[in-house]
């Protein structure tokens, strides 16, 4: 594996240690693919890549009190995990990227710009990193910190952990179909098992936090807001938006029990046509958003 983080248990820190020349399992590609090589770059550095949930784990894990220790653990467990998956899908990009040319392809279909663009590798992968992966997604635009959800609530990053793991298995899988190289699809088996079990290990922890029977016993996110300071007359009513008269569906979220247990369902329209106005005050004079009608004097 890359790298080992040690957590260190009452001192506050964690110890990152590196193990080089070691891949956390192994990347063989049977015939370089410089097309592939740029989907790849998807699974690093796109919203769903594993750059985005090693740094969500990180500042979700750092974020911790010292009263939650054994989640900032696993927490830095995973994100660790997920640098050795960076690392992994880096190597697969420069394998397939080996023996590349320096040009396009010449087997090149009628449009030369749109096979350009779409089979052709990233120009800056030759230019900037000398055939190699880059911190960027499939069209070659950069990582994104915001991509990084890391509320300080643990439950709500729970939930934003399982929603990214969920994508990025996604990902994984249209890439498994997307390549007929038998090392890849094996890497790639590899890491979409790996989202499985991170899906399944986060709705655990949720579990965890609550009743161990009821992963949703903590909602709503946050619930330590007083009931009293919501207005209940609308927190746990169906919307409906649409212009026509609105008729219950009746299914699941418009009616019974609701799902934390302390509503009930119901199905309501929204608010009258001739409800509030806006009402806005006229703007600053010095903001000059107001336009002169004709007439009007300057």
């Amino acid at each position: 594996m890359l790298i080992d983080a040690v957590s260190a248990v009452g001192r506050g820190g964690t110890v990152f240690y590196h193990d080089g020349g070691k891949l956390q399992y192994e990347v063989e590609v049977e015939e370089p693919d410089p097309a592939f090589a740029k989907m790849l770059q998807q699974a690093i550095g796109g919203v769903e890549g594993e750059m985005r949930v090693a740094l969500q784990y990180l500042f979700q894990a750092w974020a911790l009190p010292q009263k939650h220790d054994e989640y900032r653990h696993a927490l830095l467990e995973t994100a660790t995990e997920e640098l050795g998956h960076i690392e992994m899908l880096a190597t697969a990009v420069a394998k397939n990227l080996e023996g590349a040319p320096v040009e396009l392809r010449e087997q090149m279909s009628q449009d030369r710009a749109v096979n350009a663009a779409m089979s052709g590798m990233q120009p800056r992968q030759l230019l900037s990193s000398g055939l190699h992966a880059m911190p960027v997604d499939s069209n070659g635009f950069p990582f994104n910190g915001n991509y990084v959800v890391a509320s300080g609530n643990l439950a709500a990053d729970m939930y934003a952990n399982v929603m990214a793991e969920s994508t990025g298995r996604l990902l994984a899988t249209r890439l498994w179909e997307a390549t007929d190289d038998e090392g890849m699809k094996d890497m790639l088996s590899y890491l979409i098992a790996r989202d499985t079990m991170h899906q399944n290990q986060w709705l655990a922890l949720l579990q965890d936090l609550g009743d161990p029977e009821d992963m949703f016993d903590h909602l709503p996110v946050p619930d330590s807001f007083p009931d009293d300071k919501e207005n209940e007359e609308f927190n746990y009513s169906f919307m409906s938006t649409d212009v026509n008269e609105p008729q219950d569906p009746e299914k699941r979220w418009t009616q019974g029990e609701s799902v934390d247990g302390e509503g009930t369902f119901s199905f309501i329209r929204e608010q009258d046509q001739d409800g509030p106005k806006a009402n806005l005050q006229s703007p600053n004079p010095k903001t000059h958003n107001e336009v002169k009608e004709q007439g009007e004097d300057d």
